[in-house]
């Protein structure tokens, strides 16, 4: 949590700043830290009591060091430059996600054991995948990340969804199913319910879709921080002026005036601030949340009313030692055609003692597993990931599993101002149907950031930041001009 020495209570009177930034992720607090620094006035207001955004670090467990992110975790050092650069100007420590050991697959009730990063796939169907690859980086090469749907094949692609274009183009059951998991893995929505240009202008900004899943040098998964992905907010928000952070702020109305140039935001625990711009940084479906005085224009409203947020859920399994490393296993374990947990990976801290096993649980079979109650969720999660290590310690008679002693979960769908993760995507026809850039495009005095419309690292941390810091721009720019 940021430090109270910022933050105004919120019975404070109404004030009048230059601009209004809605939300204290990581692309609200940039764009905030930008606006100060170029010497205009700013106040964040955030719906809930903490900073962060889809960043969340709690502690593994309640005596000693170490802790875990339920939210957004891995950054890399190449690729994702600005967020490398918050981890050195903070002093923090990153550890390289653990690369060796052996996976285990899970297929019905047969377990396979392969070298980590290996898929378990026949021969010819590993063919197939690099000629799938290679077939992503051509079609990447086909539109802009500027305007995705004005490329030559751009209609046709956001006409499919990204399931039927698998089966139209790789004419492979096996296949589809892997990309199924794949857009589960990385947005939580299953492949037959987004877009395949929406899917691949993700995998574009993210430097390719080989980079997205991966944990190595280059990849979305190679770093982790010692001090939790959360740590970066927490630090930015202590760089902000004094009382210039509203917390337990919740957004309810944005009214923009054409006589006065000036906007009212209006709060539902009654704080209202005056102001000349406004910056939003939430995901484009929760914009229906607000009230927005003139409505926000057709391709605005959209984009919040068909934009979907999928389920994205981290259960935690946290032991007193890493027993699966002791057996020579990495700790992932893939499940593609059962649930609840699609796969697991190793989020262990070994200089702090911390060792852990992260379980991602995901899409339809997330849905399902959410209704249950939270000792059902745990105990279903427990017994799929025990019983899959269970049964390679039945074959190799190495492995002695041990109970966790601390279990973190938490559900982003559930969270009255998440409603999901990790980023929001576009159905079927919607791209194609509306201006590419209109997800940037200022509405009046209403400038619009967040990872979603970052053209580099979309849905991922490093594209907050540099969301952020586009909105910054456009604001200081405008404010500037109008003072000349």
């Amino acid at each position: 949590m940021a430090s109270t020495s910022n933050i105004i209570p919120s019975s404070a009177s109404p004030t009048a700043v230059d601009v209004v930034v809605v939300g204290a992720g990581l692309s609200g607090l940039r764009a905030a830290l930008a606006i100060q620094a170029a010497g205009i006035s700013c106040a964040v207001v955030e719906a809930t009591d903490r900073v962060g955004g889809k960043t969340l670090t709690l502690r593994s467990k309640k005596a000693g060091p170490g802790v875990n992110d339920l939210g957004a975790a891995w950054i890399n050092d190449t690729s994702q430059s600005e967020m490398h650069k918050l981890v050195q100007r903070y002093g923090l420590q990153t550890v390289v996600q653990m690369d060796t050991g052996l996976d285990v697959h899970l297929h019905g009730d047969e377990v396979v054991v392969c070298p980590h990063g290996v898929l378990s796939l026949e021969e010819e169907e590993q063919r197939a995948l690099g000629h799938v690859f290679e077939a992503c980086k051509e079609l990447n090469a086909s539109f802009s990340l500027d305007d995705p749907a004005s490329g030559r094949v751009a209609k046709e692609l956001d006409s499919l969804s990204f399931h039927d274009y698998c089966l139209q183009t790789f004419q492979s059951e096996s296949i589809a199913d892997l990309f199924n998991m794949i857009s589960q893995s990385l947005i939580g929505i299953e492949s037959k319910d987004i877009s395949a240009l929406s899917f691949f202008h993700s995998c574009k900004s993210g430097t390719g879709l080989e980079n997205m899943i991966s944990d190595g040098k280059n990849g979305g998964q190679y770093l982790r921080l010692r001090e939790g992905a959360q740590s970066i907010s927490m630090n930015m928000a202590k760089e902000l002026k004094a009382g210039s952070l509203h917390l337990s702020t919740p957004v309810t109305e944005i009214k923009q005036s054409t006589r006065t140039r000036r906007c009212i935001v209006r709060s539902s625990n009654g704080t209202v601030l005056e102001a000349k711009k406004v910056i939003i940084s939430v995901a484009t479906p929760l914009y229906r949340t607000i009230q927005f005085t003139p409505p926000l224009p057709p391709y605005k409203q959209c984009l919040a009313q068909d934009n979907m947020l999928g389920y994205y859920s981290k259960i935690i399994f946290v032991f007193n030692e890493p027993w699966w490393r002791n057996a020579g296993l990495s700790g992932e374990m893939k499940s593609q055609d059962r649930g609840p947990i699609l796969f697991s990976v190793d989020t262990s801290v070994p200089d702090d003692d911390q060792w852990s096993i992260s379980c991602f649980i995901v899409g339809g079979h997330g849905i399902e597993w959410s209704r249950l109650s939270e000792e059902e969720r745990r105990s279903s999660a427990w017994t799929q990931l025990y019983s899959a290590f269970k049964k390679v310690k039945l074959e190799f008679g190495q492995i002695q599993i041990t109970d966790p002693i601390n279990v973190l979960e938490f559900e982003w769908t559930k969270q009255e101002f998440f409603h999901g993760g990790p980023c929001p995507a576009s159905p079927p026809g919607l791209l194609s149907s509306i201006d590419g850039i209109a997800i940037r495009e200022p509405f009046g005095s209403v400038h619009f950031v967040g990872t979603e419309t970052a053209l580099e690292w979309k849905g991922y941390m490093e594209g907050a930041v540099r969301s952020g810091d586009r909105g910054a721009e456009e604001i200081v720019a405008v404010l500037r001009e109008e003072l000349i």
